[in-house]
């Protein structure tokens, strides 16, 4: 059988309007590539969301490699300003344009066809799996924690995983991730007394302490880094109090922060410290401080290993640069999976992703193929 090919499998992807949490027809298209090359596939469906779980080889099997992606795409935008459709895959001047053509179409199209290949060509004396979700752009409560709920229920498992998500700023090859950052966000609440501003002992101003809280969130290091982190960062996002007079003083002000955090930290020992300093604004101005917290996940780490070091030698092999190990940027989904195996990322240069005109370089999804190819083949060497 001829080699499938990852640009033609990415165009077909693309072409699935599949916005989260819509299916949009891409784990269709999957399940029946999949089942047809011999994998077993099975739909892990929860909420509304839709997962896809497939496995190529015997359940339980001693060795078992497994892939993570996402189908979901985040929304378009406004049409208009698209120089292309966006769901049209259109091919120019070496690239193929389109949302999700970069995150992360492009990278479950190169696994997908990496894992075909590679079954059909040198059959493992082990399992592949593909762990592929609808829900990573949203909140994620019900993608890949379903499928590895149902993995749990179901005596499945895999050994190690390698999450295609793009981990290169700039150039094919650069970068993969090892870890994450932890990340919450936390939304405070002041309610004073509104009140003439000619008159403010009349009324009860929510501002200042608002304005000390996030003075004292925003100017406290939290740490200096740590051995594979840089230094933990708190952000003060939005301040709001809906008051557009000048001469009245608002009864309420909200704010929010959001918080990246190493593994210097577990995510309730920050909520502790933002709540004690919470407490500390509110007695100081005789105000009520409510904080409401939502953490997104927590830190994690994989230590620099075999399974680093496995798709390190691949990169390198395929594009000439050893990659540098990086926990740098925002959340993905190997934050759920990394609790239930040894996980890693690498995948495509990600300048474009989310962006107007989102869009990948035709040749890097073949280099990519040839990447995941290489990590099966001396994997199950």
């Amino acid at each position: 059988m001829s080699p499938i090919d990852p640009v033609a499998l990415t165009a077909d992807l693309v072409r699935c309007p599949s916005v989260t949490p819509i299916e949009g027809g891409a784990l269709v298209l999957l399940e029946d590539l999949l089942s047809t090359a011999g994998f077993e596939c099975s739909r892990v469906d929860r909420e509304g969301v839709s997962n896809l779980y497939a496995r190529w080889g015997r359940q339980g099997a001693n060795r078992t490699f497994g892939f993570n992606g996402h189908t979901d795409v985040v929304p378009i935008g406004n049409p208009d300003d698209w120089t292309v459709p966006p769901f049209g895959a259109e091919i120019k001047d070496g690239y193929l344009y389109g949302r999700g053509a970069t995150d992360m179409k492009s990278g479950v199209a190169a696994f997908a066809a990496a894992a075909i290949d590679f079954v059909r060509q040198t059959p493992p004396d082990g399992a592949i799996v593909l762990a592929i979700t609808g829900d990573e752009e949203g909140d994620a409560l019900h993608g890949t924690t379903a499928l590895l709920d149902w993995m749990g229920a179901n005596n499945e498992a895999m050994s190690v995983c390698l999450v295609g998500e793009p981990t290169c700023p700039d150039v094919m090859g650069e970068a993969m991730k090892i870890g994450r950052r932890g990340s919450l966000t936390a939304w405070f609440t002041i309610r004073g007394v509104q009140g003439h501003s000619a008159y403010p002992h009349r009324a009860k101003n929510p501002l200042p302490a608002m304005v000390r809280l996030m003075d004292r969130l925003s100017s406290h290091g939290l740490d200096e880094g740590t051995d594979h982190f840089d230094p933990s960062s708190l952000a003060v996002v939005t301040i709001d109090t809906g008051n557009p007079a000048t001469n009245v003083i608002p009864a309420s002000c909200t704010a929010a922060v959001n918080v990246r955090f190493n593994d210097a930290h577990a995510s309730q020992s920050i909520i502790d410290w933002m709540q004690s300093e919470a407490d500390a604004a509110g007695s100081a101005f005789d105000v009520e401080i409510e904080m409401k917290v939502k953490v997104s996940g927590e830190s994690f780490l994989t230590p620099p290993g075999d399974l680093s070091e496995l798709v390190a030698r691949a990169v390198e092999a395929e594009t000439g640069r050893k990659p540098v190990l990086s926990t740098s940027g925002g959340t993905s989904d190997a934050r759920f999976v990394k609790d239930h195996c040894p996980v890693v990322e690498f995948g495509l240069v990600g300048k474009t992703m989310h962006q107007i005109d989102e869009r990948v370089a035709i040749d890097e999804i073949g280099q990519l193929k040839a990447i995941y190819l290489r990590v099966l083949e001396e994997y199950f060497a």
